[in-house]
């Protein structure tokens, strides 16, 4: 595996807990990637590897301008448009449209369980709702949970950058199968 699917990888693996997690996608894991993705390309000109430079930087701009417009309307973070660009460099423009179809599909399905999830709770015999509830304040009382609100600050939503982390990592090793060409 060369440099550049390998810190898609091990960045796809960050900012899927992180965002499962805590609702964040930290600038600093996106800024390292970035750099060491601009170096490795900048140096493979040097040395005579010669990696196409236009496929990266050019899904470097096509994954922020993609994704900007949802940001801008308040239908996403800036961290999950970030993130994409980041994809865009990591692994070039070609790849930017399989993982959007991926990441959304699986946030689209999210959103609809969460849809059926609401609308079947009402539903429920008085019985079972009663259960429910229960089940749903033991969980809120454990640490675990407690510690997940008090990450995320309020952040809520669906965690898109996680879903684009779980495309890229089925896509690289797709790729890795020799799916892609």
């Amino acid at each position: 595996m060369s440099l550049l699917p390998l810190l898609a990888v091990l960045l796809s693996l960050r900012i899927a807990i992180s965002d499962l997690y805590a609702r964040r996608v930290p600038n600093a894991w996106l800024a390292v990637a970035a750099a060491a993705a601009g170096a490795w390309l900048l140096g493979s000109q040097i040395t005579g590897a010669a990696t196409p430079l236009l496929p990266h930087f050019g899904g470097a701009a096509i994954g922020l301008a993609a994704l900007l417009p949802f940001y801008l309307v308040g239908w996403m973070g800036a961290g999950d448009v970030k993130y994409f660009a980041v994809l865009g460099l990591l692994l070039g423009w070609q790849a930017l449209l399989p993982l959007w179809l991926i990441s959304s599909l699986l946030a689209g399905a999210h959103v609809l369980g969460l849809l059926l999830t609401r609308q079947l709770a009402g539903a429920l015999p008085l019985r079972l709702q009663l259960l429910r509830e229960r089940a749903v304040q033991e969980w809120q009382r454990r640490p675990m949970a407690r510690d997940m609100r008090g990450a995320r600050q309020g952040r809520v939503g669906i965690p898109y950058a996680a879903y684009l982390a779980f495309a890229t990592l089925a896509l690289v090793l797709w790729h890795l199968q020799g799916g892609l060409s």
